[in-house]
């Protein structure tokens, strides 16, 4: 019995230990975690690889070719198809060969023919086709690269809006709450100095139950964003979070400088190489190429399929050059080589649209940091002055001196300055973010 409740108790404390815990979470890991989560990486990484693939198709086209081939045939008399005999010459035939002096009896026509032979072929100078098929794709897998920059960024970015939402719902339900008990404070002294006046009693029973109300919402959008986080980060969704990193009481000024390199202008300009190459080596289509060929064949003659290696068949072999010159197509090669230099041109103009863009992005997120960031001390002097004004309105009122309507009036205006004191923060951590996604 006493082992009993032995496991009883240990089983109880370990439910009350997990109950309690809480996973430390700072920012960076964070972004980690929801990097090592993200479909979007894993898709931008698939293909980075799918165009190193890629080059190694295209580099193959350098290098020596060399097939193989071997056939059997057996030839069938027409006239008697599944008798099994070789061929049989014609009584005609007979009668020819007989005045040429030849004796039809003595001559064997060999009804079963082995040939097996190899072929070899290098390209020596194909005038751009494949080193510019080469050079397109290499700009395909610095556009991948580049896409899976941006999608590491893009994540990054969003990681961090996760984390920094999440924790100023925590910030607001502290608030709420100290907005909550400010006013049953204030209550408490109305009540403690004898018969409390009736309207401001209801007033502020009133603020009670609508600050109750706020805290609740409050709770339901912090459980809502540590939800959100712990699905994107991967965590279990039973987990509680302890959202280590704090807001900054602090900015340091952020300088104002230009944007020069940015990885959606990489993408774009690799495009633009990559159409660029890829028309050239359209336009070598029509160009000759140079190879160096080599051939060797073995062929082997009998009446009868097992005698088809009794004796050494004929070989023959060559080797030399090969030049072969496109006549014809159709104007096949000149339309492609024109549709990708159009792709080409219309992908130089995104360039010249993506770096204005980017680059006033770029420019606004340093200006809203720093113009946030110089309004963010007088904000905290407001905030640091209604503190105080609330609690001079508090003492006037627990002394009867003020109604409950001018009290719930500074206490709002206490509460929004919090507020918007912890918007504005979260906006600078933004601002921060959006300029090390833009670029450098």
């Amino acid at each position: 019995m006493r082992k009993f409740k032995m496991a009883v108790f240990l089983a109880c404390s370990c439910i009350m230990t997990n109950a309690g815990y809480a996973m430390d979470l700072s920012l960076n890991d964070a972004v980690e975690k929801i990097i090592a989560e993200s479909n979007d990486i894993k898709k931008a990484e698939a293909n980075v690889k799918r165009a190193r693939a890629q080059l190694d198709a295209v580099n193959a086209n350098r290098w020596v070719n060399v097939s193989a081939n071997a056939s059997y045939m057996n030839m069938v008399d027409v006239a008697r198809p599944t008798s099994g005999d070789g061929i049989k010459l014609p009584p005609e035939l007979g009668g020819i060969l007989q005045g040429f002096g030849q004796d039809p009896s003595q001559i064997v026509i060999p009804d079963n023919l082995f040939m097996a032979g190899v072929s070899i072929s290098q390209p020596i100078y194909t005038f751009g086709k494949i080193g510019n098929a080469v050079d397109s794709v290499k700009s395909a897998i610095k556009m991948s690269d580049a896409g899976a920059e941006i999608a590491r960024r893009e994540v990054a970015y969003s990681a961090a809006d996760l984390y920094w939402t999440a924790k100023m719902t925590d910030e607001i339900v502290k608030l709420a709450e100290q907005d909550l008990k400010n006013a049953k404070t204030s209550k408490t002294k109305l009540t403690a100095t004898g018969r409390a006046n009736r309207g401001n009693l209801v007033k502020i029973e009133t603020d009670i139950a609508s600050k109750e109300i706020n805290l609740s919402d409050a709770e339901f959008n912090r459980d809502t964003a540590h939800r959100m986080l712990k699905i994107f980060a991967g965590i279990d969704a039973d987990t509680e979070l302890n959202l280590t990193d704090n807001f900054p009481s602090e900015f340091a000024q952020m300088d104002e400088k230009k944007l020069t390199s940015s990885p959606q202008w990489r993408v774009l300009q690799e495009q633009v190489n990559m159409y660029e190459s890829r028309a050239s080596s359209q336009r070598a289509n029509g160009y000759p190429t140079l190879a160096a060929v080599g051939s060797y064949n073995y062929t082997s003659m009998a009446d009868k399929a097992e005698h088809l290696f009794d004796k050494s068949g004929s070989q023959s072999a060559y080797w030399g050059l090969s030049l072969q010159v496109p006549i014809f197509t159709g104007g096949l090669n000149r339309a492609n080589a024109t549709v990708d230099a159009m792709n080409a041109e219309a992908a130089r103009q995104d360039l010249d649209k993506a770096k204005k863009l980017t680059t006033e992005q770029f420019n606004t997120a340093i200006r809203q940091y720093n113009h946030l960031r110089d309004n963010l001390e007088n904000m905290q002097h407001a905030r640091d002055l209604a503190a105080k004004a609330y609690k001079f309105s508090q003492d006037r009122f627990g002394a009867g001196q003020t109604s409950a309507v001018e009290l719930a009036e500074v206490a709002s205006g206490l509460y929004q300055l919090d507020i918007a004191l912890l918007n504005a923060k979260y906006k600078i951590l933004m601002s921060a973010e959006s300029v090390k996604k833009l670029g450098e």
